[in-house]
């Protein structure tokens, strides 16, 4: 499957351009997990900086090992600060994802951080992102500002009523609803699923007038289908914590009976 899949370098224009893509949160801090689902045919990981241990010199070698094996890599920053989008880029991200984006402002702190013309990303021209310097500097920079995908994630009940606002800041590339987050802040109320399902929609409508892309993590081929319905296009499925899992319990099940 891998020769029939773009290049890793399209994730940005096949994001925008709503293509189906598939695609995985990676929290085990490794390059072989990256190097399987290359080859399996997923278009995109996203390394999670967020709820994994994973630091600076491992999400450069998962990076590498993304470009190697033809599959986009996309980091969930921990905490949006220039320095971390820096960090992700020149070590090659082909996107970042940056949690909890509340506001206007936030989501064009992001965009600036992201971006050489119009932002103020910093320039180092020996950078994996530049080839090691054998794209010059100012195909490089152009180069970057049209292949890294911006994506903000909505994920917070003060968030909710602003996606639309959000989406609108030139330079976010797609929404992606973090319906976990969202689930979580209803605590035990027995009502949160069909809150959050309402808050789903508001925030896929919103995007879908915004004209940005939507991504979304389906739990279900339900779910999968209804997140169709909603307009998402990219979708995330599971995670290598969920595959190695749930592949074990299957094995388990299988053998020990």
């Amino acid at each position: 499957m891998t020769d029939q899949r773009p290049s890793f370098t399209t994730f940005r224009q096949r994001l925008l351009a709503r293509e189906r893509m598939w695609g995985t949160f990676l929290k085990l801090p490794t390059t072989q997990v990256i190097e399987i689902l290359g080859p399996v045919g997923y278009d995109f990981v996203v390394i999670d900086q967020e709820h994994a241990p994973l630091d600076r010199g491992i999400t450069d070698m998962m990076l590498l090992a993304a470009r190697a094996s033809d599959i986009a890599p996309v980091v969930r920053v921990g905490e949006f600060t220039d320095a971390s989008i820096l960090s992700s880029l020149d070590c090659g991200a082909m996107g970042v994802m940056v949690p909890h984006v509340t506001s206007v402002e936030k989501a064009k702190a992001i965009v600036s951080a992201c971006r050489y013309a119009g932002g103020k990303r910093g320039f180092a021209g020996l950078t994996r992102a530049s080839g090691w310097g054998r794209v010059g500097g100012a195909r490089h920079m152009a180069a970057q500002d049209g292949q890294v995908a911006c994506i903000a994630m909505i994920e917070d009940i003060e968030a909710v009523d602003r996606a639309g606002d959000i989406a609108r800041v030139e330079g976010v590339d797609a929404l992606f609803i973090g319906r976990g987050d969202l689930t979580a802040a209803f605590g035990d109320d027995p009502k949160a699923g069909e809150k959050v399902a309402a808050i789903t929609a508001k925030v896929a409508a919103a995007a879908k007038d915004a004209g940005v892309p939507l991504m979304m993590l389906p739990t279900s081929k339900a779910d999968l289908a209804k997140s169709v319905e909603l307009g998402a296009s990219a979708m995330l499925i599971s995670s290598d914590h969920g595959f190695v899992k749930s592949a074990a319990a299957a094995a388990l099940k299988e053998f020990a009976q």
